[in-house]
């Protein structure tokens, strides 16, 4: 029987001669932590040997689909189809490599794009027909649903479906069904319930009505926190607070699909697209002229590039420092890298694979991930890039298109009903023992026990992957300890 303040701590102790916990960067979301496919990791290997870094594990069982992978608190989700309708979120145990629970969610004759949204122990997913499902991360048990097309009148604008990736941000959910009423909604995250839906009035003649398959990101800008999104006709920006749409640029669309999402910076947007629709930089700022049928926020387009200087067709592009680096062209990924501010081409070449790339960044590494199924790491400034390896995913197509995830040292890599998932962390563990600790206080008395069994703590939180509670109490600090692995 353990008194109130006593927790059984079990962890996984990685030894490499002595016992390491190293503080690593979940995945919870589309493109990473702050949707901009720029991981903090470090310690990650700066070369691969030939035929890439060492394969740590693999899954069968997620169904075929495009969706990414999303990796918090020692779980792992994707979103699939099985038996050639149903519509399956997947929960994995990254340490055991088992399923936790697999959830139907919906029926489709689509193949699933969407990547999941992890949030506070709720997962949000969101199937090709445009049905919106709130599970819990323990279990899978469903706490609400919505459908964008039934309760608001959305559409997408392609024939594929909907396949953004919902975004959190503080109490609310925002998706897009893409209305002409309801173009993006905002939901409360607990219960589903309608905060607010913008309308879009006519934005222009380029691009198509519709939902793309772009995801929502935040900035504040112009004075005002706003959601920037890429829907079939064009760029939009959205007041968070009560859903008014700020400003729209409809020249970048294109009537085909609509996929990368923007990149921000402060008052800046950049975009680009494919099916020869090309890129651009907006500057958003205070609108000092209005009439009534103004917009307080005014948008200057500081350059446009055509097609033929750089266009992303879907695998998207990520701002390291002053410049983008991304993969040029419609179904090609030539790397390329521009200067943010100006646009200027600072060099695009080919590179080792063949189709679109998806690109992320990791511990100053360029990750590309080619269509054909190459995955590059390449060492990349102003001046140009060095291949620093490759591999081949077993089994890859042409399409092979999931975006790729660092998380915990491991670069998760999903190909259609497989997972893979090398291992890139600079150390080489030699064996992993999962150890119990019988720990009798709080947080400090926590950290000692585990300095006292010959490991270092770098940072005390329970939501590492390397420390996994088997059931949470009250600690002497008041302050709950939650389990974070069932």
């Amino acid at each position: 029987m353990h008194p109130p303040n006593r927790f059984v701590l079990s962890y996984v102790c990685v030894l490499f001669g002595i016992a390491g916990y190293v503080k690593s960067d979940d995945w919870p979301q589309w493109r990473g932590p702050r949707r901009d496919a720029v991981s903090q990791e470090k310690g990650l290997l700066s070369a691969w040997p030939e035929g890439g870094p060492a394969l740590a594990w693999r899954f069968e069982g997620l169904g075929t689909g495009y969706s990414s992978v999303v990796v918090q608190d020692g779980r792992l989700f994707s979103l699939g189809k099985l038996n050639d309708m149903d519509v399956v979120v997947t929960a994995i145990d990254v340490v055991t490599h088992q399923i936790l629970w697999q959830r139907k969610i919906g029926s489709t004759s689509r193949n699933p794009c969407s990547t999941p949204t992890i949030d506070d122990g709720l997962l949000y997913s969101l199937d090709p027909d445009g049905r919106i499902v709130c599970l819990r991360c323990v279990d899978g048990e469903i706490v609400w649903q919505q459908h964008l097309v039934e309760d608001f009148g959305g559409k997408p604008m392609s024939g594929r479906g909907f396949g953004e990736s919902p975004l959190v941000d503080g109490q609310s959910l925002v998706c897009t069904p893409g209305g002409s009423d309801a173009v993006v909604v905002s939901l409360d995250k607990l219960t589903g319930h309608l905060h607010w839906q913008a309308k879009l009035a006519e934005v222009g003649p380029a691009g198509k009505d519709g939902a793309g398959f772009s995801s929502i990101v935040v900035t504040e800008a112009a004075g005002v926190r706003q959601y920037v999104q890429f829907v079939g006709r064009g760029l939009i920006g959205i007041d968070t607070r009560h859903g008014q749409v700020l400003w729209t640029h409809n020249e970048l669309a294109n009537d085909i699909a609509n996929i990368p999402t923007p990149i921000v910076d402060h008052e800046y947007v950049f975009a680009a697209n494919g099916y020869s629709a090309g890129s651009v930089l907006l500057k958003l700022s205070p609108n000092t002229i209005l009439s009534d049928k103004d917009s307080s926020v005014k948008v200057e387009e500081v350059y446009a590039l055509t097609a033929s200087q750089f266009q992303n067709h879907h695998g998207g592009v990520v701002k390291v420092g002053d410049y983008l680096f991304g993969g040029h062209g419609n179904n090609n990924g030539l790397p390329t890298c521009l200067d943010f501010r100006s646009g200027r081409l600072l060099w695009k070449r080919r590179g080792p694979g063949v189709g679109s790339a998806a690109v992320i960044y990791a511990d100053g590494r360029l990750y590309f991930r080619y269509q054909n199924g190459v995955v590059a790491l390449l060492e990349a400034d102003d001046k140009g890039f060095q291949v620093r390896g490759t591999l081949e995913i077993p089994g890859a197509g042409s399409d092979s298109w999931a975006h790729p995830v660092i998380a915990n040292g491991a670069l998760y890599l999903r190909e259609q009903d497989h997972l893979w998932a090398y291992q890139v962390s600079s150390l080489k563990s030699e064996t992993v023992k999962r150890k119990v600790l019988d720990v009798d206080g709080g947080p400090t008395q926590l950290q000692n026990a585990i300095e006292r069994d010959g490991g270092t703590v770098e940072a005390l939180d329970l939501s590492l992957i390397g420390i996994l509670t088997n059931f949470g109490s009250r600690a002497s600090n008041n302050r709950v300890v939650r389990p974070v692995l069932h």
